[in-house]
């Protein structure tokens, strides 16, 4: 069953955003550092409590960094949950998430890489739009950050066009022609996770997205495979490789 597509409201400067640690533990001085350019935006923040938690490879227990995710959408000062980091661990709270609590409290949530899976499952269980966008701590935290990485922030305060373009790397057609649809997708290792499960991903007449870092040949061509043979790559009106 399709849902309408819920688009939250633009950020302004004075608001508060919520930051959260979903998956991995963030480091505590990059995670700062990010903190003070949201400040720097004109951005209040609020700091989840599981961003400076640890429980084995996770930024807290599973009941914990669940918790967080609810507190922050129930929050009605905060007007968008942002991610510290990813890593690993976001599909583990999956099942328990409130959705309705998400639908009926609409608001930016962004990330990227092992929050690819909250993405899918929130925008197919509510039809929130998502923003996968850098991370606090593992890109805007560093102490060299790429000007495009800082500006992509914008988008959240003001009506944008996004244009992928030359300038910015390289481009290769692979198969020619013209599609558009909605964007999904994400970390390619995490959509391979979501097939079988309730929070499948849904390509059908839409783009899909992938983007990796750091994987092997053999794992990229065994996980391509894998959505090949689900469907998921034919289903899709087009395919944009990262």
């Amino acid at each position: 069953m399709s849902l309408l597509n819920i688009a939250p409201q633009r950020l302004m400067k004075g608001d508060t955003v919520g930051v959260i640690a979903p998956a991995s533990p963030p480091v505590p001085e990059k995670l700062d550092r990010a903190v003070r350019f949201l400040k720097d935006l004109g951005l209040e923040v609020k700091m989840g409590r599981s961003a400076s938690e640890r429980h084995g490879y996770l930024a807290g227990s599973d009941e914990e960094r669940l918790l967080d995710l609810h507190d922050m959408f129930e929050d009605r000062s905060v007007k968008a949950v942002i991610c510290a980091c990813g890593g690993y661990g976001t599909a583990r709270i999956a099942e328990k998430i409130d959705y309705r609590l998400i639908k009926s409290r609409p608001k930016i949530f962004w990330g990227y890489s092992d929050i690819t899976f909250l993405h899918t499952a929130i925008r197919q269980n509510t039809g929130l739009i998502t923003f996968h966008g850098p991370m606090l701590s593992s890109d805007i935290g560093k102490e060299d950050v790429h000007p495009l990485t800082r500006h992509s922030f914008q988008q959240l305060f003001q009506k944008m066009t996004l244009t992928y373009t030359e300038e910015l790397s390289p481009l290769e057609t692979l198969v020619n022609g013209a599609a558009e649809g909605e964007l999904v997708g994400g970390n390619l290792a995490l959509l391979v996770t979501t097939l079988g499960t309730p929070y499948e991903i849904d390509t059908k007449g839409k783009l899909l997205f992938i983007e990796d870092v750091d994987e092997d040949p053999y794992r990229i061509d065994r996980m391509l495979n894998q959505l090949k043979m689900a469907g998921k790559l034919s289903d899709a009106a087009g395919i944009l490789l990262c």
